[in-house]
């Protein structure tokens, strides 16, 4: 592998989604990232009803340019081919439960004997230690008890989660980011990564007006922003379009281009102040004058005048865009003789060209990396 993390050796021991997808992202810039199976394989290599070939396209979508090895980490031979990886790898990153992870001798205190200088990062729900830590985290209930789900939907509807796994993806951003930050610092060391403190801190600006000014926070409908109007989607004469004004300079844009310069100077109107404060009266007033003309008018009236607006499309219509294309972000695996196909990495970097493998086979390569480091 080539990339800024040529040379780097990693060690994944994870399921499903948020340990593979940090190691995904390191992989994907050049590390190599050794992923431990139990001899069953990673549960997510059977989760999806989508097969291509001998490879679900679950798995597939978090597992390309890794290597397999199947290890028993409960027994004494498994472990020890664990310490022997363990001691040319720089880095481990583990999501299983805390138990699992101290008994299995996951830790940088278990591990630090063999490689010093090793970084092990511990993806758990609520942290390594502390009353709640081996209460059962999933991406749902980290949602629903931190006050996402309760933010998310209509007013009137049920709390509903994001539409993807939006905890167990940040989960992984924030260990990779935590990982590299302590092979930066160049020790070895414990990082404790919890789910639950990643999505509170996403809640950034939401928890910081209700610590500091006891704002109760609340859905709003149509997706709307809480401090800027408008900013939400709205019904158009077919369909529904995305616009997100920030400042008063676009505000008049929008209002000369679609026919109410009256708006500029009422004073119900004119200013983002005014306009929340009459939060209600200003949207219906804008959803009438959106619903005369369909989405794709307004965004090609729009977005030319620096306005904010979009089509709201689908998952399908994203991967098959032209802005898609334009970034490269959907990529063939292997050397393109395989049908199988995956989002590209987020990360560009100046001179690499990243290459994307395909997912490995169960063990596919144990003699490999076993063989490596006992040489």
């Amino acid at each position: 592998m080539s990339g800024p993390l040529a040379g780097v050796r990693i060690i994944e021991v994870g399921h499903m989604l948020a340990g593979p997808y940090c190691g995904l992202l390191l992989a994907d810039m050049g590390a190599e990232v050794i992923k431990i199976e139990p001899p069953e394989g990673d549960i997510a290599r059977k989760v999806s009803p989508h097969f291509i070939g001998p490879h679900n396209a679950y798995f597939t979508s978090l597992n390309r340019n890794k290597k397999s090895v199947v290890l028993d980490l409960a027994s004494p031979d498994g472990r020890a081919e664990l310490e022997s990886i363990a001691a040319s790898a720089h880095a481990l990153v583990t999501n299983l439960r805390p138990s699992a992870i101290k008994k299995l001798g996951l830790t940088y205190d278990a591990l630090r004997t063999c490689n010093p200088s090793l970084v092990c990062v511990a993806l758990t729900g609520y942290g390594l230690e502390g009353p709640y830590a081996e209460s059962p985290a999933y991406d749902y209930v980290i949602q629903a008890i931190t006050g996402v789900m309760s933010l998310t939907g209509e007013p009137t509807s049920p709390p509903t989660k994001a539409g993807y796994s939006a905890v167990d993806n940040s989960a992984g951003i924030v260990a990779a980011m935590g990982l590299l930050a302590k092979l930066v610092e160049g020790e070895g060391g414990q990082v404790d990564v919890a789910m639950y403190d990643v999505m509170l801190s996403q809640l950034n600006y939401l928890a910081g007006a209700a610590l500091n000014t006891g704002e109760v926070v609340e859905r709003l409908a149509n997706s709307s922003h809480p401090y800027m109007v408008p900013a939400q989607i709205f019904p158009t004469a077919d369909g529904w379009l995305t616009l997100f004004i920030t400042h008063d300079k676009f505000w008049r844009t929008f209002c000369n281009e679609v026919g109410q310069t009256g708006w500029i100077t009422d004073p119900v109107f004119a200013t983002m102040a005014s306009r929340r404060e009459n939060r209600s009266h200003v949207l219906t007033a804008i959803g009438e004058v959106l619903m005369q003309a369909p989405a794709a008018e307004w965004v090609r009236r729009l977005v030319p005048l620096g306005v904010v607006a979009s089509e709201i499309g689908t998952l399908a219509q994203a991967l098959d865009s032209d802005l898609a294309r334009s970034r490269q972000m959907v990529v063939a695996l292997g050397d393109g003789s395989h049908p199988l196909r995956a989002v590209a990495s987020p990360l560009k970097f100046n001179g690499h060209v990243p290459s994307y493998g395909l997912p490995p086979l169960l063990d596919q390569h144990h003699a490999d990396v076993l063989g490596g480091v006992r040489a």
